[in-house]
């Protein structure tokens, strides 16, 4: 290779030349020396084109030598030396001086990368806070030499990066200007140069900085694309470098990153699944500090609106800024010193300037994620702070964060996808930011809940159970906002836009997708979310989402208990609140051809169903409308086995207790409410014969049940005639089944009073007709000896009335004697109290005088032939079956 040889007019001597390329350290930094002596002797007699054509010599010579190594190496050292020996002069040459040196960084030959730094180190040194001007090229360039293969490049890289950060630190808003140095100040800066080996410390230069007016050189929304851009990388060393400076610059007040926090948060949250430790511990830190951070601010900006509402006495205003100010700021550029007129006033009469970097603006709450602050917030001023005459704070006019506004909507959107990622930490960290975020800014929340409940709910009963809890805590937060809300669209804001701006359609649809979740509390959470979103708007829940009832009504098959009774519970506040009676039928049908098409439903969790929708809804009503369905019901089987099983309910059930008591006040005077298609859909009252008789028609379809009915309205004599015609019927092991669960329920708490009644014989002779009845068509079992039992423990009452009797009537006349029943038609007509008595009921309603009242009453004979026409319809339909059972027999015999 050939060597360099000193041109004429490089103002280099071949001494130097030779020196700055020899193999040696020791040497190259001898010629370096050399070199510093000449540029201070050119600096003395203010050769500024001798100076120049040195440092061109470096560079074009040297610097810029692509075949000699060792070249390179002494250019970058007499770089190094030319800026030591210009001290504060610097300034002028940097553009000559620092484009090399950044070249040298991406050099093949790691000794020469590693010189690259050393002699950035020693520029930036002298050059302080005007080198910030490079530092978008600096920050790319170590960002690269972080993941360096050689160790001794690391190394350099490293000293050079905690320089740079040093000078960031202190210098990063306010920095020397970069024209017309004052020569008065020259004399303020000396150095001193240290003796180092080849690979050892940078040569290490001392500078104080001058006290003089500064513009800034230095800006974030330079520096923010080149972070967004380098922070998508995958190398672990690169990544740890991105965090760290993102820790420094955010530790620095005046800088206010947290504006700029939406440009590179993504790509930092992605770093928590890093497999590095070391890089996910950083991240976690740094992510940390800046929700901090984000609490600080948003609590500055309620404390300093609260405050202009004091001082101004005008309602809320725009947060932390006074007109003038906000104008102030959107008229300064970057890289611009403001005008005198926006300067901030101060009591300590401080000339600082701000940099308006795009994110200084007027706050209106028109804004997207304008927080608006409580009024009623107790706040205390800042001591020492004052108004100025023009609206501004005086000696605390400006706090760092004051002027930032936190764009939750945008963070909110770059966060939601994090909530259901597969690491673990990223989830939680992501909802957590999310449960911080709907407690600090609310309403700016509301558009993001749907994506917000299907990421959440899930996590609700997650195996980690740091982030089950962090989804608890969630889930309630952004459940009380909602709850908060005016979905009904009542209240509205001063310009009249609604308040609401909920997707119904799309929040339903992500809470039906998760009843099918395998995690019961989710599921329970879902419905909870649709009760709530159902009470508080239920004509937009119905009308974006029609077909929820069903959907609902699906659900009563759940595995879980807990799930059924709230899917419950919201059924029945859909069915209490709908417009009109017909939806009720129509939900009441619905549940019907559920149980009508799942059998084990109706076996397993129909009492549990039934019995919650009483808790919920009238009994009565629900009662009287499923008895009118199932009445023309074409199914005969399901009929009787629906009724059946709320015969069973009815009785033993204690959301019931009121039902039954009316069923017993069979001497109501009111009319019954019939709709048009027959159904009762009204709320009845004390109606106890409208509600037997509409029970009874439906009943019919099962003969032990409506024997029960009977016995729970005190209706002996028609029981004891329903008695007669189970002698028509067929006997089949279901029908003595019920019979012996009847026996046994008679002996139940609910029937007590019957049984006291057996001790009064002559009032209720047909109810022991009924039991005895009911003892001959039981086989000799448990239930016979039980009902045997109890009937032999009061014949010593019913021989002893028999023998009354038998002396009443030697003692008076045939003519003021009764028959059997106690007391004649007249005589229950003339009181109130003796229509309670149920003996001949029959008598009773025949000899009622006609009116419009007369309907009230029970037809007896009307009703015992719509029980045998009920029960001819079975048998007709038992017959049909048994003929196609045998056809088909006969039809499989042939073929054999």
């Amino acid at each position: 290779m050939q060597p360099v040889v000193a041109s004429a007019s490089s103002g280099l001597n071949d001494g130097i030349t030779r020196g700055l390329q020899d193999k040696m350290y020791d040497k190259r930094k001898t010629a370096a020396l050399a070199v510093e002596k000449l540029v201070r002797e050119a600096q003395a007699n203010r050769d500024d084109t001798r100076i120049r054509s040195i440092i061109q010599a470096l560079v074009n010579e040297f610097t810029y030598n692509f075949q000699q190594p060792n070249a390179r190496n002494g250019g970058l050292i007499g770089l190094a030396a030319a800026a030591i020996a210009l001290g504060q002069d610097v300034v002028g040459h940097l553009n000559d001086i620092v484009p090399p040196v950044l070249a040298c960084f991406n050099d093949q030959d790691s000794r020469v990368r590693y010189y690259a730094c050393e002699s950035m180190y020693n520029i930036a040194k002298v050059a302080r806070g005007d080198i910030l001007r490079y530092f978008n090229d600096l920050f790319d360039a170590l960002s690269k030499l972080a993941a360096d293969s050689e160790l001794s490049v690391k190394s350099g890289a490293e000293l050079l990066d905690r320089l740079l950060k040093d000078i960031v630190s202190e210098q990063s808003t306010y920095v020397i200007g970069s024209t017309h140095i004052q020569e008065s100040l020259n004399s303020n800066l000396g150095a001193v140069i240290q003796n180092v080996s080849s690979f050892g410390d940078p040569l290490d230069v001392t500078a104080v900085p001058p006290a003089m007016p500064r513009t800034f050189s230095f800006s974030l929304a330079r520096f923010i694309p080149l972070l967004r851009e380098r922070i998508q990388t995958l190398n672990p060393f690169t990544r740890t470098f991105l965090v760290l400076w993102i820790g420094v610059l955010d530790s620095i007040p005046d800088l206010e990153l947290i504006a700029y926090l939406p440009e590179f948060l993504d790509g930092l949250f992605s770093y928590l699944s890093d497999p590095n430790p070391d890089v996910r511990t950083l991240t976690l830190n740094v992510l940390g500090e800046f929700l901090k951070e984000i609490k600080r601010v948003e609590d500055l900006h309620k404390r300093k609106l609260k405050l202009k509402t004091l001082k101004s006495g005008k309602g809320k205003q725009t947060r932390g800024y006074s007109h003038k100010t906000s104008k102030n700021a959107l008229e300064t550029d970057f890289g611009k010193q403001k005008p005198t007129e926006s300067k901030t006033k101060s009591n300590s009469g401080s000339d600082l300037r701000r940099e308006s970097d795009g994110q200084f603006v007027d706050i209106l709450q028109q804004q997207e994620g304008f927080v608006e602050t409580d009024p009623d917030l107790d706040v205390e001023e800042p001591e020492g702070e004052h108004e100025d005459s023009d609206g501004s704070f005086g000696s605390k006019a400006y706090e760092p964060g004051e002027g930032v506004m936190l764009q939750y909507p945008r963070m909110t959107e770059i966060l939601c996808p994090h909530l259901s990622s597969s690491d673990e930490q990223m989830q939680q960290t992501a909802m957590h930011w999310i449960n911080e975020f709907i407690s600090l800014s609310g309403k700016p929340m509301v558009p993001f809940v749907p994506v917000l409940v299907g990421s959440v709910l899930p996590c609700l009963a997650h195996a980690n159970s740091s982030i089950s809890v962090v989804a608890q805590a969630t889930n309630t937060n952004l459940f009380n906002l909602v709850s908060s809300l005016d979905l009904a669209g009542e209240s509205q804001k001063k310009d009249g836009s609604n308040t609401d701006s909920i997707d119904y359609r799309a929040i339903m649809q992500i809470l039906t997708a998760q009843l099918t979740n395998s995690h019961e509390e989710t599921r329970i959470a879902a419905v909870k979310w649709m009760a709530m979103l159902h009470k508080k708007a239920p004509q937009g829940v119905i009308s974006a989402t029609p077909e929820i009832p069903l959907t609902l009504l699906n659900m009563l098959s759940d595995a879980s208990e807990e799930v059924v009774k709230r899917d419950l519970q919201l059924l029945a506040q859909i069915a209490e609140q709908a417009p009109s009676d017909e939806y009720f039928v129509r939900f009441i049908r619905h549940l019907l051809n559920l149980f009508m098409t799942d059998r084990r439903l109706l076996e397993t969790r129909g009492s549990l169903i039934v019995r919650q929708l009483c808790l919920s809804l009238d009994p009565e009503r629900m009662y009287r409308c499923m008895a009118e369905i199932l009445e023309r019901d074409e199914d005969l089987d399901f009929a009787s086995t629906m009724v059946q099983n709320l015969n069973i309910i009815l009785v033993t059930a204690p959301e019931l207790a009121d039902l039954r008591r009316r069923l017993k006040s069979l001497d109501s005077l009111r009319s019954l409410d019939v709709s048009p298609k027959g159904i009762m859909t009204q709320k009845s009252g004390n109606n106890g014969p409208a509600l037997f008789v509409a029970l009874y028609k439906s009943w019919c379809h099962n003969p032990v049940a409506t024997f029960a009915l009977c016995l729970l309205a005190q209706a002996y004599e028609h029981a004891s005639n329903l008695l007669a015609t189970f002698a028509d019927l067929e006997i089949t092991v279901n029908l003595l089944i019920q019979v012996d669960k009847l026996v046994q329920l008679l002996e139940s708490p609910v029937f007590t009073y019957l049984r006291m009644q057996l001790l009064e014989p002559d009032q209720y002779p047909f109810l022991f007709k009924c039991l005895y009845g009911i003892l001959m068509l039981l086989p000799q079992s448990s239930a016979f000896a039980t009902l045997r039992n109890r009937l032999n423990s009061v014949g010593s009452m019913v021989m002893l009335s028999t023998h009354n009797r038998t002396v009443a009537s030697d003692d008076y006349p045939p003519s003021r004697m009764q028959s059997g029943a106690g007391a004649t038609n007249s005589q229950f007509l003339r009181s109130r109290s003796d229509m309670m008595n149920p003996i001949s009921l029959s008598e009773r309603t025949s000899s009622l005088p006609s009116g419009p009242n007369t309907e009230t009453f029970v037809s007896w004979q009307d009703l015992l032939q719509h029980f045998r026409h009920v029960q001819g319809k079975h048998e007709k339909a038992r017959s049909l079956a048994l003929r196609g059972t045998q056809s088909r027999r006969r039809g499989m015999t042939s073929r054999k």
